[in-house]
Order: structure tokens, then C-alpha cells, then sequence
């Protein structure tokens, strides 16, 4: 059995991964290993922004998984969880839509985990960010290593949605990453010139010729290695053979909302019965590992539309239009390569509060059926009514002590009857925008029709076709020890493990209001400070 030794072994190339690992790697006196399941993210399905939409149907880069039968489901439909597996994680297969969420929500991690609330975390946005589309400001930083950019050539269809917000009352927001969120505005992505700019581009591919920095790819993490109540290293399984890497100071956990607490049970760190149940010895008792499971539930109203030149669709002009934009992509990295779909992004409220958002709009300039898995012929543009704010909770569990099967996935999707009331408003509040003026000139019929105030009809719609945007958090949750269900503390470090750290959206105690990639970045970013701190 091989082994190597390091003084940091960080597990999961993501988002959090990469921020945590490049940050640490930037001491030379220390020793940074960084492991990853997947592999290289220098594809052209990567680099190339359009790139992601194909990761559904090819498989690419993902773990692929799905979740177990939801009873808030027609049917009990399961649902669809891709989860990057490649260097950068899902920042390498995500949509790539820059925001940070809202002020009021790390004010409320704070209530009980202290050195979280936003002006705690503000700094931390400002430094990771290289931001082009306003320079450095009270909110916003530049010279950081994540490239933040507006689109480089959206579609005029854009323009079309903005205006039929503000038909609604909606107004046009100048950042909503700055003062305030409510209002809608182009998105902002983490793209430069042209290319994706995710995590490893941004935190490890500077740094990967540091010989203090060791990156393996292909990795399987199958256990943390254990001396008691303290971590030593991790054992991985790679080509077949099991390898273990030791870690002389800290094993960090990245391996996100599934992967993190799958690897503390697998190592014998959870809920005991459970553990029991799978033929795992019990190392440590904690049974708020895997639960409190919260993501964003999201719904989509497709309409389709004669102007196929501003949309991407599946017709002959359309593939034509393609195919000229694959060369105008490789000689000028400008055009509909370059789009990341979701090309405006809006946040509205249906409890008549501005100041606190709980539904997030994302405008696509393609139709958006079953993660694009549902394949229609013409053209049309979709939008994503997503619940910011879910009540609902669910939980992550082991299939079996076999670390390669996939964890037991139940976001319990609609448990909670608010949810489903809260949706169907801003469906209905969705719906009132794409019938507005200002998209009369692209509008053509429904892809399933829905009449506006008919909730009966809306609630089974919601049931039959409501699914992930890809936002799993709190599986691992940040809280004191007094918190049964608290896994780390805000330091991070795994409560009754020494040595041990989840660094990842696993921690975040509640879903944040805006897509989770940039906090992700974040909390890398604060795990490096509290590790530099000795804290």
C-alpha cells in the first residue's frame, strides 16, 4: 500500500475545495494534498461555456445521481442531481451565474455561529472576485482569482424579459450582489474572456508547478483514517489498487451536500443506528450527519417562439447557427458558445418584501425541458420560478458501506405544505411576466399551457414537473454543541473529532437566497483564514 504524507489533505476538487486548498498551498512552509474522484477539467465540454448543456445527456463529468422516489412527486417521481465529478467540481458544469445571496442570510447564520454575518463575510466575497462589470466598490473587488463578467454576446431576448418585468412592477437592478437584491438584471458569470472560470482555474491551475501542491485525480475517497477521535488521513481507491495519504496537521472534508456526509458515516461518524444497520463500526456519534438536507426547488414555464435567430433551439437554421458560432467561438470566444442560458437573473418576492426575496427568476434564451433531458424540436425561451427559502428538509443516508454505490439522496421535496403555496404564488407571479408586453413580439404558445389562476391545475403541474437547481446544502451543519443536529462548529472543525474539517455548502446552517457556487467559494476562503489563524 502506498503512502504519502502531507500537512494538509483536502478531499473534493470543488468549489470550496479548490478556494480552501489553492489558499493554503500559498504558505511555502506547508504541504498541500487536494484529491478528486473525477478527472481533468481542460475539456472543451468545460472550457467552452455552452459546453455544460451536453453534461446531461452525455453523462459528462458528473456523478449522475438521482434522487429516491418523492411523495411530493407525481407518482413518486425521482428526482435528477448531476454534482460535478471534475476538477472544479460543479463550477465546472454548473450555469455559472455569480451571486452571493443576501445580507439577511448570513446575519442569520451568525445568530449562532459567531464570525459568519455579512460583514464578516463581505471581505471575503470582495478578495476572491475579479470583478469586470463594476470594478472594486463598497461590494464588489477586483485583482481576486475568480473572474466575475457579463455575458460577451446575449441574446436581444434579454432586453425583451426586462421589460416585461418592469411591465409587472419589476425594476431593473444595477447589482444585485450590492445593496439589494430585488429586480432583475443581466447575469453576472464567472466566466473571462469568453471561457468558463471555474474553481481550479481560478484557486489551483496558478498554482499546480508549487511543489508544495499535490493534486490527484481519479480518487475515490473511501474512508477518513481514524487514531481514535482523531484524523490521520483518508484511504482512496484509484486504478484498483487502495492508496492512503496521511495528513500531518488537518484532513478537510469537500466533498459537498452528498459527498461530505457520505464519507464521515462510511468512516464510522454519524448517526449510530444507522451506521449499525450498514455493518459499520461506530467511531463517533453524531447524528445530524446527513440530515437537515434543504435545496432549491424550481419549476419552469417554456414558451416557444418564431424568432429562432435569439434563441437556441433544435430546428436546421438552428444547427446552421451553431455550427458558425463553434468557429466564431474558437476564433474570437464570442457568440452563442459563450452563453450560459440563464442570461437574466431576477429576484422577486411574493410576501410584498423587497428587502428579503424568496423567489429567484432565471431567464433562458433556449427551451429548458427536464434539465434539457427532454428534447423538443423549434425554438422557445423558459423560465426558472425557484423557492429560495424552503421549508421542507430531507436527508442523505448510505445504500450500503460500499463507498462507489451512490448515497440515498431524499430532498423530501413539498414535505412542508408551505412550500407548495409559496411556489404556486410565484409561479403565478412568473407567469404574469412572461404574458407581459414586453415579450409580445417572441411570444408563442405555452409548451404546457397553464391558465394563471386556475391552483388546482398549477399545484399538479408543479408536482409533475418541479426539480433541482442544484443547490443541496446542510447536510454537514454549522452550529454549536449544544445543537443535536450540528455536525461542525463555526470554526468548521467536526464536533468531537480533532483534526477533522468539512469545508463545503455542506456547513451552511440555512439555503442562502441566490445560487450556492460564489458562497461555496467563500467558505473555502474562510477555512483558510481560520486554518492560517490556528482556529
Amino acid at each position: 500500500m502506498s503512502l504519502q504524507e502531507f500537512d494538509y489533505v483536502v478531499v473534493g476538487g470543488g468549489a470550496s475545495g479548490c478556494a480552501v486548498a489553492g489558499r493554503l498551498s500559498e504558505d511555502p512552509n506547508v504541504s498541500v494534498c487536494l484529491l478528486e474522484a473525477g478527472g481533468s477539467d481542460n475539456t472543451v465540454f468545460v472550457r467552452a461555456p455552452l459546453g455544460f448543456a451536453a453534461t446531461p445527456h452525455l453523462k459528462l463529468n458528473t456523478w449522475g445521481y438521482n434522487t429516491v422516489p418523492q411523495a411530493g412527486f407525481t407518482n413518486g417521481r425521482q428526482g435528477y442531481q448531476p454534482r460535478g465529478k471534475v476538477m472544479g467540481g460543479s463550477s465546472s458544469v454548473n450555469a455559472m451565474v455569480y451571486t452571493r445571496g443576501n445580507p439577511k442570510d448570513y446575519d442569520r447564520w451568525a445568530e449562532h455561529n459567531p464570525g459568519w454575518s455579512y460583514q464578516d463575510v463581505l471581505p471575503l466575497f470582495k478578495r476572491s472576485e475579479n470583478n469586470e462589470c463594476f470594478g472594486a466598490t463598497e461590494y464588489r473587488g477586483v485583482g481576486g482569482p475568480l473572474n466575475v463578467a457579463y455575458l460577451r454576446s446575449p441574446s436581444p431576448l434579454n432586453e425583451a424579459f426586462i421589460q416585461a418585468c418592469a411591465d409587472q412592477g419589476i425594476p431593473r437592478n444595477p447589482d444585485y450582489n450590492a445593496a439589494k437584491q430585488f429586480g432583475v438584471s443581466p447575469a453576472q458569470v464567472t466566466q473571462k474572456t469568453g471561457e468558463r472560470w471555474n474553481a481550479a482555474r481560478a484557486y489551483i491551475d496558478p498554482r499546480r508547478s508549487q511543489p508544495n501542491l499535490t493534486v490527484i485525480t481519479g480518487a475515490h475517497t473511501s474512508r477518513v483514517l481514524l487514531d481514535g477521535k482523531r484524523a490521520t488521513g483518508v484511504e482512496y481507491l484509484q486504478g484498483g489498487q487502495t492508496l492512503q495519504v496521511k495528513a500531518k496537521r488537518e484532513v478537510i472534508l469537500s466533498g459537498g451536500a452528498y459527498g461530505s456526509p457520505q464519507l464521515l458515516m462510511l468512516s464510522g461518524i454519524g448517526p449510530s443506528e444507522h451506521l449499525r444497520q450498514h455493518g459499520i463500526a461506530v467511531q463517533h456519534e453524531l447524528p445530524g450527519v446527513g440530515q437537515n438536507l434543504q435545496d432549491h426547488i424550481t419549476t419552469v414555464l417554456i414558451y416557444r417562439t418564431s424568432r429562432w435567430q435569439d434563441t437556441i433551439g433544435t430546428s436546421l437554421r438552428g444547427a446552421w447557427a451553431l455550427l458558425k458560432a463553434i468557429f466564431e467561438w474558437r476564433g474570437k470566444r464570442t457568440g452563442w458558445i459563450t452563453t450560459n442560458v440563464a442570461e437574466t437573473q431576477g429576484f422577486i418576492s411574493t410576501e410584498g418584501n423587497p428587502d428579503y426575496p424568496n423567489i429567484q427568476l432565471a431567464f433562458c434564451t433556449s427551451i429548458i425541458d427536464d434539465h434539457t433531458r427532454k428534447p423538443h424540436l423549434g425554438h422557445g425561451y423558459t423560465l426558472h420560478v425557484t423557492l429560495m427559502r424552503p421549508k421542507s428538509r430531507g436527508t442523505v443516508k448510505l445504500a450500503s458501506a460500499n463507498p462507489t454505490d451512490a448515497p440515498l439522496i431524499d430532498p423530501a421535496y413539498f414535505s412542508h405544505p408551505d412550500d407548495m403555496t409559496d411556489l404556486i404564488k410565484g409561479t403565478q407571479m412568473g407567469f404574469d411576466i412572461m404574458e407581459s408586453k414586453g415579450l409580445a413580439p417572441y411570444r408563442g404558445k405555452m409548451l404546457y399551457p397553464l391558465e394563471r389562476n386556475n391552483v388546482a391545475q398549477i399545484e399538479a403541474f408543479l408536482r409533475q414537473n418541479s426539480d433541482t437547481e442544484y443547490h443541496p446544502v446542510s447536510t454537514c451543519k454549522m452550529g454549536p454543541a449544544s445543537d443535536p443536529f450540528a455536525v461542525v462548529d463555526a470554526t468548521l472543525r467536526v464536533h468531537g473529532i480533532a483534526n477533522l474539517r468539512v469545508v463545503d455548502a455542506s456547513i451552511m446552517p440555512n439555503l442562502i437566497t441566490g445560487n450556492t457556487n460564489a458562497p461555496s467559494m467563500m467558505i473555502g476562503e474562510k477555512a483558510a483564514d481560520l486554518i492560517r489563524a490556528g482556529t
